[in-house]
């Protein structure tokens, strides 16, 4: 009991709620007892294929199970996905074709395994069209019939579009209703899943008393907060961290945080024990850059090595803190005919989208040959040698072609 008491300690680490403790802790008794792996599930969403940090604050957590010896059950949503889920949404997604679904699904498994344990004891990788997409019309209705309408207008996104006289389509009613028969079909243990996932991880063990079984334990994770300390991180914001990032991209996002969002951060993105992290971000104790030099080496190093943390801090020191240029520029070939600001960040590669290079330009993030760019549209007409910089840290050597 007191290696369970350890386990719990470490998995309620970081987490909002757990439904329920007490049930988690006879979960993992039974399975010790037993000799058995619990099944650890989470929903992955096929419809946005690139990974950022704010992605692995659940699969930590699912890889910190797989570490005690568990099973994570990794659910591609390829049939839930052709539906649209509303969740933390105004509108209902787009339905995405099945192809596009496939390709978001391989990218998305690639990069999972940078946090994840891929052996085949310790994940399960499924589609949920393996058993909806042959679901009968009555077995669907028997599904239907296991909730009543009154308890799925409980969630608040529903409610919300509801008292703003936004339509709340039926079948977006079913995708938590499958979710939830997911559970049933790999007899989930536990599932994990963002806040904005609570009520569909909590109808999951509706669904699974319903169908006679016990139901999952449902842990639930905080939203990771962007670069900008304001809104949730997301690639369309441009606020992201992307685990595919290099070791000098990650490292300089780590160094724009504010001091305040240290310790969220240690907290959701690290296994540095509690104590040490309230060393680190207590100012009095450990200066607030040191800090944040130790959260981008160890979070690079998850990523990548001991040795790209270091060289990454190496650069970002010389470039930043001593205002040199970097050692190697990478170069980008380019016609000579004038382009805009916003266009030509997007063309070197600086920027994911045009949305982005906007903001960074907006925020005086662009110059060229260290003269500022204001202005998205400002026509620049490219020459050799040109230094574009984009943010603190990435820069492109123009070569006219």
């Amino acid at each position: 009991m007191a290696d369970i008491k350890a386990q719990i300690e470490q998995l309620k680490r970081g987490t909002v709620e757990i439904f329920s403790e007490n049930e988690l802790a006879e979960r993992l008794a039974e399975a010790a007892k037993d000799k058995r792996q619990l099944r650890i599930k989470l929903g992955m969403d096929p419809t946005a294929p690139d990974i950022h940090l704010g992605h692995t604050v659940v699969m930590r957590k699912m890889r910190q199970f797989q570490d005690m010896g568990h099973k994570a059950v990794l659910i591609i949503g390829d049939y839930t996905a052709r539906i649209g889920d509303p969740t933390g949404q105004n509108t209902t997604r787009p339905i995405l074709s099945p192809e596009q679904i496939d390709k978001n699904a391989k990218t998305y498994l690639s990069q999972a395994g940078k946090v994840l344990d891929t052996s085949k004891d310790k994940l399960e990788v499924r589609h949920n069209s393996e058993w909806l997409e042959n679901m009968s019309l009555m077995e669907l209705i028997q599904l239907a019939a296991k909730k009543t309408i009154a308890q799925m207008l409980q969630r608040d996104s529903f409610k919300q579009r509801l008292q703003n006289n936004i339509d709340v389509y039926t079948h977006e009613f079913i995708y938590p209703l499958m979710q939830g028969y997911d559970s049933v079909v790999v007899k989930s243990d536990v599932e994990l899943g963002g806040t904005d996932q609570t009520f569909n991880n909590l109808v999951g063990r509706d669904i699974q008393r319903a169908y006679g079984q016990k139901p999952q334990i449902v842990i639930t994770m905080p939203i990771l907060v962007g670069l900008d300390g304001i809104e949730k991180m997301s690639k369309s914001k441009g606020n992201y961290i992307g685990v595919m990032d290099s070791p000098k991209d990650m490292f300089g996002k780590v160094m724009s945080i504010s001091d305040e969002m240290m310790e969220n951060y240690y907290t959701l993105l690290t296994d540095i024990p509690a104590e040490k992290v309230k060393e680190l971000v207590d100012s009095q104790k450990t200066h607030p850059k040191q800090a944040k030099v130790f959260l981008g080496k160890t979070i690079i190093k998850q990523f990548y090595d001991e040795a790209a943390g270091e060289a990454a801090a190496a650069e970002f020191e010389n470039v930043f803190a001593q205002k040199q240029m970097p050692q190697d520029i990478p170069e980008v070939k380019i016609s000579p005919e004038p382009i805009a600001a916003a266009k030509l960040l997007a063309a070197c590669n600086l920027v994911a989208s045009g949305g982005e290079a906007k903001r960074l330009i907006a925020g005086g993030g662009m110059s060229i040959d260290s003269e500022k760019v204001t202005d998205p549209n400002k026509l620049i007409t490219p020459a050799n040698g040109m230094i574009v910089r984009a943010g603190k840290l990435k820069f492109a050597k123009l070569m006219v072609k």
